[in-house]
């Protein structure tokens, strides 16, 4: 079992045996997987009612991470790892840095809607285009050099084993369409060098653009109205205005204002920890709301887990479980911060993703409860009736 962590001090370079691959494809996991609570923690402070334009944006691309994360499984499954989700290792503790990423990155963290965060969220989503270069051993710039990487190692492969001992993965592994449900793309089995190709190049034409541009291509590989790369998105907000549909990347939009209000969310300590919490456990219930929160936070992972490894149809207990955490965050981030120093200076609770092996094990129960509730077969899909279509339709 090898974490990110494991594998950085070797330095970023094209994978070039089987097991160096799979270690890569894991870090992608890991990747995808850290990006989740930095984007919810922006979407989740923005206060009821204002920066809808904002609060969409963030959503859709936080779905579209979840895509990813599940086409990277697909990845591994295909050329016969197993991935790890399901794990304390696969969950870092904030502020962290991005696996194999280069040193000139900084260091991630949770942050309430701000240009603070904005920033760090174009940090992550950065086109290749747009970063500076990078050299074998210093680590990725872009999250597209970092599947670049994967891309040519996975070619190299091929030529040099066959494709039959690169992809030699237990096809029942992989998630399909059928199973996930989402706004922006779709899963596809992974099962040769072409559907990998293509794999790679959803995750990161929706992050960064098709090549020198600014939109996704969900209109050339899904027959999808195209949308703006992760980026783009993030930079209208940033920047307060809409790109035109001839803008280039290096250039900043040029289209209408984007109405943005910085001061409509809620501010927080995003270095604050369950510990801290608990100190004022007795004169504030926000402990016990962080704790539920987390707990909804680790079931959603073992539903992934359980999903990248065998019961796909686990898949859909990640709807009404999206929806859950959606809502122990309202209740969470509208109180004052338990800290009555951070109080004072307008700080409010919020959620810390800490997950711990207890959290797991108690998740992977939830899950097998859930399960069979439902009667579930794999070969059957879970009953999503009690999702009302309203609730699908804010899901997605």
């Amino acid at each position: 079992m090898i974490f990110a962590e494991k594998v950085h001090d070797a330095g970023f370079e094209i994978p070039k045996t089987l097991e160096k691959l799979r270690e890569y494809l894991q870090a992608a996991l890991e990747v995808e997987h850290l990006t989740i609570p930095v984007y919810m923690t922006g979407m989740y402070t923005i206060r009821p009612g204002t920066n809808r334009t904002a609060y969409y944006a963030i959503r859709s691309v936080l779905l579209e991470e979840m895509l990813h994360m599940t086409l990277a499984a697909n990845l591994l499954n295909a050329v016969g790892g197993k991935p790890q989700v399901e794990h304390p290792n696969f969950v870092k503790e904030y502020p962290v840095k991005l696996p194999l990423s280069s040193e000139k990155l900084p260091m991630i963290g949770l942050r309430h809607f701000s240009e603070e965060a904005l920033r760090t969220f174009l940090t992550i989503e950065t086109p290749r285009s747009i970063s500076t270069g990078v050299r074998e051993g210093s680590g990725w710039t872009s999250i597209g050099q970092f599947y670049e990487a994967i891309r040519q190692g996975l070619v190299n492969l091929v030529k040099e084993k066959g494709e039959h001992e690169v992809f030699k993965g237990t096809p029942d592994l992989q998630v399909g369409p059928e199973d996930f449900y989402n706004s922006g793309g779709e899963v596809f089995a992974v099962k040769d060098l072409e559907s990998a190709q293509t794999a790679i190049r959803v995750i990161s034409e929706q992050g960064e653009g098709v090549h020198d541009s600014i939109w996704d291509s969900d209109d050339q590989i899904f027959g999808e109205e195209r949308q703006l790369a992760h980026y783009f998105r993030f930079n209208e907000i940033y920047t307060g205005r809409c790109y035109s549909p001839y803008d280039s990347p290096k250039r900043p939009p040029s289209g209408p204002l984007v109405d943005v209000s910085w001061n409509d969310a809620y501010p927080i300590n995003g270095d604050s920890k369950v510990a801290d919490y608990k100190e004022h456990q007795a004169t504030s219930a926000v402990y016990d709301k962080a704790v539920e929160f987390n707990t909804v936070y680790a079931t959603l992972l073992s539903c992934l887990h359980q999903a990248f490894n065998g019961q796909s149809r686990t898949m859909g207990l990640a709807v009404p479980t999206m929806l859950e955490l959606r809502d122990r965050a309202e209740q969470l981030y509208r109180n004052p911060h338990p800290d009555p120093e951070l109080a004072e200076k307008g700080c409010f609770a919020s959620a810390t993703f800490e997950i711990t092996a207890k959290d797991l094990e108690q998740a992977r129960e939830r899950v097998d409860r859930l399960v069979d509730a439902a009667h579930l077969e794999n070969d059957e899909p879970i009953d999503l009736s009690g999702i009302t279509a309203e609730s699908r339709e804010q899901f997605a």
